[in-house]
C-alpha cells in the first residue's frame, strides 16, 4: 500500500493549507510533506488543532513530515507540489519561492512535479508557467489551478477554525481565456489529484476551463473581501441586522432603528435601481441597506460585465458567467454572515488587522488591469484598488522596517 502513495509537497501551512493537508492525508492515497514557514515552531511542537464543523475537533494533528523550508524537503521527487501560500508578488514572486525545485541540483535529478495552486486571485499561474517553459521548453507545464470556497482561519499559529464546507473547482491552467486541448499527462494528473481530494472528503468539481471559474469566484474576494479590508469591519457589519446580533435574536427593532428606516434621505436612496435590486438583502442598518449594499451590487456588476467580455460561452461544456452571479454572491454572503453564529473574517481583513501586506495585486489589481486591456470601465473597482494601494504601501514599508508581522 505504501508504495502506491503519491508523494505530495504542500507549501503554506496557514488555514487553507492546513485543511487541505488534512484532506490529502485523510484520503490514504498521499504521503504528505508540509513546509510551514511562518508557524513551523508552533506546529512542530504541538501539532495542528482543528476546530471543524465538518471534520470534527482534532488535537495534535501532524502530516507525514513537517519542515521549515523547501530546501529541507528536497530528498525525494514529488508527484504533486501544492502551493497554498498567499500570492503577494510585491514581496516574492512564485518562481523565487519555488527556486529550490526549479534549479539544479533538484531540477536535474528529478522530473518536474505537477503544481497545484490553491491561491486567491487571477493570473497567479503566469509566472510559474513561464518559469517552467524556460526550464524545459520542450515540455508543456503541468499546472492545476483551483477556485476554492472555504470558511476557515487561523485563530492561533497552530489552531484552525473551519466551517461546514470546503468546495473546490479544479482544472488545467493554460495561457489565454479560451478552452484548449490538454495533454495526456495533464489530463491524468487532473483526474488523479481530484480523486485524492474527493476521497479525502472535499467536494470537488473538475472543470474544462478553470480561469472563468476563478474569475467568478474572485468577485467575492475582489469586492466583498476588499470592502471589508477597507472598512476594517467584518462582513457581519454589512449584513447582520440588529435583531440577529447574539443575544438579540428575535427582538423587535428599537424606536431608533424604526426612525432610521423612515429617514427621508434613506427613503430617497432606496429609489435607485441598485437599491431596489438589493432590497431583499439583509442589512446591518437602513443606511447600509440604502447606500453600502447597492455600492457592492454595482461594483460586482462592473466585474461581471468584464467577465462577459473575457469569458463568453464556448459551447455547451464551457458556459459563460452565470448571469445571476452578482445576486447570488450578495445573497449567499448575506445569508452566511447575518447568522448569529457567524465568525468568519475575510482573509484580506485578517491581514489588515495584523498589519501585514494583503493579496491586493492578484485579487483586485489584476481585475483593474484586465478591465483596462479589454476597454471595460470599472470606476468603483478602480477606487477600491486605489485606496487599497495606500494601505498596502504602508504595510510593505513597515515590513521592510521590521515592524510588521510576517
Amino acid at each position: 500500500m505504501a508504495s502506491q502513495l503519491k508523494d505530495v509537497l504542500l507549501i503554506g501551512y496557514g488555514a487553507v493549507g492546513a485543511v487541505y493537508s488534512l484532506i490529502l492525508k485523510r484520503s490514504s492515497l498521499a504521503r504528505v510533506t508540509v513546509v510551514a514557514r511562518g508557524n513551523y515552531e508552533a506546529a512542530n511542537a504541538r501539532g495542528m488543532e482543528f476546530r471543524s464543523r465538518k471534520y470534527g475537533n482534532i488535537q495534535g494533528w501532524r502530516p507525514d513530515r513537517l519542515f521549515s523550508s523547501i530546501e529541507k524537503a528536497l530528498d525525494r521527487p514529488y508527484t504533486y507540489v501544492v502551493l497554498a501560500s498567499k500570492a503577494i508578488p510585491e514581496i516574492q514572486r512564485t518562481p523565487a519561492l519555488l527556486k529550490p525545485l526549479l534549479s539544479p541540483p533538484y531540477a536535474d535529478a528529478h522530473p518536474q512535479p505537477t503544481y497545484v495552486l490553491f491561491q486567491n486571485g487571477l493570473n497567479v499561474e503566469v509566472d510559474l508557467y513561464e518559469a517552467l517553459k524556460a526550464l524545459r521548453p520542450e515540455e508543456e507545464p503541468r499546472i492545476l489551478s483551483t477556485a476554492n470556497w472555504i470558511a476557515t482561519g487561523l485563530v492561533e499559529k497552530n489552531v484552525v477554525e473551519h466551517g461546514e464546507f470546503d468546495r473546490v473547482s479544479i482544472g488545467v491552467y493554460r495561457p489565454g481565456t479560451a478552452p484548449a486541448p490538454t495533454t495526456k499527462d495533464q489530463s491524468v494528473a487532473l483526474a488523479d489529484f481530484a480523486h485524492i481530494l474527493a476521497v479525502g472528503g472535499s467536494e470537488v468539481s473538475v472543470v474544462p476551463e478553470i480561469q472563468r471559474v476563478k474569475f467568478a469566484k474572485n468577485l467575492w474576494n475582489g469586492v466583498l473581501g476588499a470592502s471589508a479590508a477597507l472598512s476594517r469591519c467584518s462582513l457581519r457589519a454589512f449584513f447582520r441586522p440588529p435583531h440577529l446580533e447574539p443575544g438579540r435574536e428575535g427582538t423587535e427593532p428599537t424606536l431608533a432603528e424604526r426612525a432610521g428606516e423612515d429617514a427621508r434621505e434613506v427613503r430617497e436612496a432606496r429609489e435607485t435601481p441598485s437599491a431596489r435590486a438589493t432590497a431583499a438583502i439583509p442589512r446591518a442598518s437602513p443606511a447600509v441597506g440604502a447606500y453600502t449594499i447597492p455600492f457592492l451590487h454595482d461594483t460586482l456588476t462592473e466585474v461581471y460585465e468584464l467577465g462577459r467580455v473575457l469569458f463568453p460561452p464556448q459551447g455547451e461544456d464551457v458556459p459563460g458567467l452565470d448571469p445571476e452571479v452578482v445576486q447570488k454572491t450578495l445573497a449567499n454572503t448575506a445569508r452566511l454572515h447575518a447568522r448569529p453564529d457567524s465568525v468568519h473574517v475575510p482573509s484580506m481583513l485578517v491581514d489588515v488587522r495584523a498589519g501585514r501586506p494583503m493579496e491586493v495585486e492578484h485579487v483586485v489589481g489584476e481585475v483593474v488591469r484586465m478591465g483596462r486591456r479589454a476597454g471595460v470601465s470599472m470606476p468603483r473597482m478602480e477606487t477600491l484598488y486605489a485606496l487599497l494601494l495606500v494601505m498596502q504601501n504602508e504595510f510593505l514599508r513597515k515590513q521592510q522596517e521590521g515592524k510588521a508581522q510576517l
